[in-house]
């Protein structure tokens, strides 16, 4: 996985919680495209129809918080979403985001250095934003190498796999 990102921003606002990301009542679709196609329903029904595959998140403080679902990253992930920065993320949704590969960036008053639609480059080698539409570069949380190895693997399975290929000399 590249360490750069570039996408299309789309922003919500403080406290986004995981029945906000995927709603209860979806967790039992084993289809996870049909699944995931209902991610932020509660909120903007036609979300997964207007974003396109390397599109990125910006929100407000306490993203993810709520129940301890994996399927709430999960379905980011499928539906394409390449990264999401916010102020601050629930400790929970943060990980488990990490472990599925998404990159996560703290910013602080995030929402406020972008507009929704505007385009971004994210670093998360660097921990950098770039916001290409204004033409301003914001300075993120720079992620330890442990959490990078994870990313650029695509997730944590990825990772302990090519660790043990490491180790086997493959």
């Amino acid at each position: 996985m590249s360490s750069v990102i570039t996408g299309k921003v789309w922003k919500f606002g403080d406290n986004i919680d995981t029945d906000v990301i995927i709603p209860g009542r979806y967790l039992t679709i084993r289809d996870p495209i049909q699944m995931a196609s209902h991610a932020f329903e509660p909120i903007r029904p036609n979300f997964t129809k207007e974003i396109a595959a390397g599109d990125i998140i910006v929100s407000g403080s306490n993203f993810g918080s709520g129940s301890s679902r994996e399927e709430a990253p999960f379905v980011l992930k499928t539906v394409g979403i390449a990264a999401i920065v916010a102020p601050s993320f629930a400790r929970i949704f943060y990980r488990n985001a990490i472990n599925l590969g998404i990159p996560l960036l703290e910013l602080k008053n995030a929402p406020e250095y972008f507009e929704e639609g505007d385009i971004v480059e994210i670093n998360s080698e660097e921990g950098t934003i770039k916001n290409l539409t204004q033409n301003v570069t914001y300075q993120g949380t720079k992620l330890p190498s442990f959490l990078m190895e994870i990313i650029n693997a695509g997730g944590a399975i990825a990772a302990i796999k090519e660790r043990i290929k490491r180790q086997r000399g493959q």
